[in-house]
């Protein structure tokens, strides 16, 4: 983005709680910015949701004062900002435009409203770990930023009782198509967060698959001793596939945010299902937008 059995392990309160966490506001746009190549960040004022959410939720956008298009786009929280005094004072969230309402998204100037609800979907596990590996395809960097920034102790997200998550070392493996899709990475490295990149082409960071980064990451961890490792990964379903198989046969947690799409964010149109493994092994249909978007890689029933 920007998500059963598994929502009881990813989502332990339930998806009524998440849904009466949710703030719906007419917020602010702050700033709209050009990041790479059709990818934006847009930052919104909205005090009341960015003090709720946590890395891995999402929020629904929609533009106000009109009905074209009709239905939000779910967009995956990068990271909050702060006030003068160090209080949540809005988020950002960056896409990619891809359609139509990801175009007139862009057209957004700063002053104009933007109908928002959130936060939505239950958000990463924040057990502790040695080493927090983050894979990204394509737009997938988006979830991470806020996740990695946690995990350093750069930021503290939700509610001030919520147990943060911590990882002695947070590691983004960045795979994209070319150098101009690039997007954010100085983000990622201001927070303390080490980048690897690999594009298709080779215009930028190493030639191959993200997947190829990932293996090399986990042959490193391995002779590092690190014995605590977890995988979040996000992007093309392929690729996220292939993390999937690779964390399982490597004995490595892992956990995905899908990009279902989905139309109503709060789990009524049941249009974001994914199959989902029961402890029977039998599988089930569940709702990416409020049991995910993070699930537990080894339930997903590709």
């Amino acid at each position: 983005m920007s998500g059963g059995t598994c929502s009881k392990e990813a989502n332990p309160l339930g998806a009524a709680h998440y849904a009466d966490q949710a703030v719906q506001t007419t917020a602010r746009v702050v700033e709209n910015v050009l990041l790479a190549s059709g990818t934006y960040r847009i930052r919104l004022e909205a005090p009341e949701i960015a003090a709720r959410v946590t890395p891995g939720q999402f929020l629904m956008l929609r533009l106000a004062g009109g009905s074209d298009p009709l239905l939000g786009r779910p967009l995956a929280l990068y990271d909050t900002w702060l006030g003068p005094d160090g209080t949540p004072q809005g988020v950002d969230v960056v896409y990619l435009v891809v359609g139509r309402m990801t175009g007139r998204l862009a057209q957004v100037k700063a002053g104009d409203a933007i109908e928002t609800w959130g936060p939505l979907g239950n958000g990463f596990s924040n057990e502790p770990v040695d080493h927090l590996i983050m894979v990204a395809g394509g737009i997938g960097q988006t979830p991470f930023l806020a996740l990695g920034r946690e995990a350093l102790g750069g930021r503290h997200y939700g509610d001030p009782s919520r147990q943060p998550l911590r990882a002695g070392r947070a590691t983004l493996c960045y795979g994209v198509r070319t150098a101009d899709l690039l997007a954010g990475v100085n983000d990622f490295r201001g927070a303390g967060i080490d980048v690897r990149v690999s594009s298709d082409d080779g215009s930028v960071g190493r030639q191959g698959l993200v997947t190829a980064t990932l293996g090399e990451l986990l042959d490193e961890a391995a002779a590092n001793g690190e014995t605590s490792i977890r995988i979040a990964c996000c992007g093309p379903e392929r690729m996220m596939e292939a993390v999937a198989h690779l964390a399982i046969e490597r004995g490595v947690a892992c956990e995905l945010s899908l990009e279902t799409p989905m139309a109503c964010g709060i789990g009524i149109c049941f249009s974001c299902v994914v199959k989902v493994r029961q402890p029977d092994g039998e599988w089930d249909y569940k709702r990416t937008c409020v049991e995910g978007p993070i699930f537990a890689a080894e339930k997903i029933e590709w």
